[in-house]
């Protein structure tokens, strides 16, 4: 029986649940702090243990391991509302991670890797631990990439938006460098001209007085001609209009902007 290191066994999962973490806040846009990351795949790593214990059987192997995903995921984001979304796609990216595992354990069985209960034991050296989990999330990194891509067209689009009985219709543009993402309710965040909705241009410049006098909240926002503090509001409804008449409800916060006169959106929106 091959011999299994507690120590290596709990560092090894850590450092790959961060990781597939890290790739599920990138796959989905999704705001993941480092501490809460850190501290979900240390709750993660202890539920490795379980390869230690006797054969436990497919079914209570499975429960455990999909007990393990909520307990990770919601430690590491802590989203309600998209909590299921965030599942699902860890749950995707961890199938991806440990399908080409399992792959590489049945075509080679090599001597350093144990396969039980679910969990995976890899002796590895820290430069192969490395190397390997860096190219893993590269991987799924490209792979969202690519995946954003597609979603990009060179339609033109318009954008209708309600907002505290104001209806706004502006010119809308797709564009994949647009990567704000709301920290607390986890929605992707368009960017549209504020003075539109009712707000001076100059207004709103200074998060405190923003909160006092409106009740908005601000976000850190930066682009190629600098930094600063985006206000957000909540829109009752977003809907995207492409050239082709085709519609698609967007559920996104609205970021306030006197740098733009179009409404800026990820493709990701149509998807």
């Amino acid at each position: 029986m091959k011999t299994i290191y507690i120590d290596v066994l709990i560092v090894l999962n850590i450092y790959v649940n961060f990781f597939l973490l890290k790739a599920t806040a990138k796959f989905t846009h999704t705001a993941l702090k480092t501490v809460r990351c850190t501290l979900s795949s240390v709750i993660g790593s202890l539920f490795s243990l379980t390869i230690l214990l006797p054969h436990m059987g497919l079914l209570l192997s499975l429960l455990i391991k999909l007990i393990a995903s909520a307990v990770i995921t919601f430690t590491a984001f802590g989203k309600v509302r998209c909590f299921f979304r965030l599942l699902f796609y860890f749950y995707v990216i961890n199938f991806i991670f440990a399908g080409i595992i399992l792959l590489l354990y049945n075509i080679f069985e090599p001597s350093f890797m144990v396969c039980d209960n679910f969990g995976i034991y890899i002796d590895f050296s820290l430069l192969s631990l490395v190397v390997f989990t860096a190219f893993a999330y590269f991987t799924v990194r490209l792979l969202r990439y690519f995946t954003d891509k597609k979603g990009s067209t060179s339609d033109k689009y318009t954008i209708n938006i309600t907002y505290k009985g104001r209806f706004v219709k502006l010119e809308g543009l797709a564009d994949t460098g647009n990567l704000l993402t709301d920290a607390f309710s986890g929605k992707p965040v368009m960017i549209c001209p504020k003075i539109l909705f009712g707000y001076e241009e100059n207004e709103l410049t200074d998060p405190i007085s923003a909160f006092e006098k409106y009740g908005l909240r601000c976000i850190p926002c930066t682009t190629v001609s600098g930094s600063g503090m985006l206000p957000l509001i909540v829109p009752e409804s977003v809907m995207i209009v492409s050239e082709n008449g085709s519609k698609k409800k967007a559920d996104a916060l609205i970021g306030l902007s006197d740098k733009t006169d179009k409404g800026i959106f990820n493709p990701i929106l149509l998807t």
